[in-house]
C-alpha cells in the first residue's frame, strides 16, 4: 500500500496541528483512526470474498474433472461389461434372460438390494456401543454422563454440607 515513513508522519502531524489547531485535532486523529479501520476491514472482506470465489472456481473445476473421469470409468466398465457378455454368449444357448426373468438389450443402473427389496430402517436410538463395558470399567471410561453439579456433590467430603 502507502508506505509512510517516521518522517512523513511527523510532517503531516506538524501540518495538522497547525492548520487543525491544537483543540480540535485528538477528534479529527480519532475519526480518521476510525475511518482507516474500517477501511482496512472493507479490503480484508473483499480479499477473503476474491479468495472464497478463486476457491469455489477450482473446486468446480476439479468436480467437472471428476465428474469427466466418473463417466470414462463407467463407459468402459460397460464396453467390458459388454465384450465378456458377447465373449460368454457362445457358452449359453441363446439365452439373454436375466435373473427375474426379462430379457435385457440396454444398460441399466445398478441397484443395491436387487428390485423390490428395500433393507429395514435401522433406528438410531437402539444402536449398542462399539466399545464393550468390560472394556470401558478396565480402562476408565467414563459410562454415564454427570452434570458438574452433580459430580461435585458426589465427591463432597463428608461433613463439608452443601453450599
Amino acid at each position: 500500500m502507502i508506505d509512510f515513513g517516521i518522517d512523513k508522519l511527523a510532517l503531516i502531524g506538524a501540518v495538522a496541528l497547525i492548520v487543525i489547531g491544537p483543540e480540535r485535532l485528538p477528534k479529527v486523529a480519532r475519526t480518521v483512526g476510525v475511518l482507516l479501520g474500517k477501511a482496512q476491514r472493507y479490503v480484508s472482506q473483499v480479499q477473503a470474498e476474491v479468495n472464497r470465489s478463486i476457491e469455489l472456481e477450482e473446486l468446480k473445476k476439479m468436480k467437472s474433472g471428476l465428474e469427466t473421469a466418473a463417466s470414462d470409468v463407467e463407459t468402459a466398465v460397460y464396453q467390458n461389461l459388454d465384450e465378456v457378455k458377447q465373449a460368454g454368449d457362445g457358452f449359453h444357448d441363446g439365452d439373454h434372460s436375466l435373473a427375474d426373468g426379462s430379457t435385457s438389450s440396454h444398460h441399466t443402473p445398478y441397484t443395491p438390494y436387487g428390485g423390490g427389496y428395500t433393507p429395514p430402517r435401522k433406528n438410531w436410538r437402539l444402536k449398542k456401543a462399539t466399545m464393550p463395558m468390560w472394556y470401558k470399567q478396565q480402562n476408565g471410561v467414563r459410562r454415564h454422563v454427570q452434570s458438574g453439579a452433580a459430580r461435585v456433590a458426589r465427591f463432597r467430603p463428608p461433613g463439608a454440607g452443601p453450599r
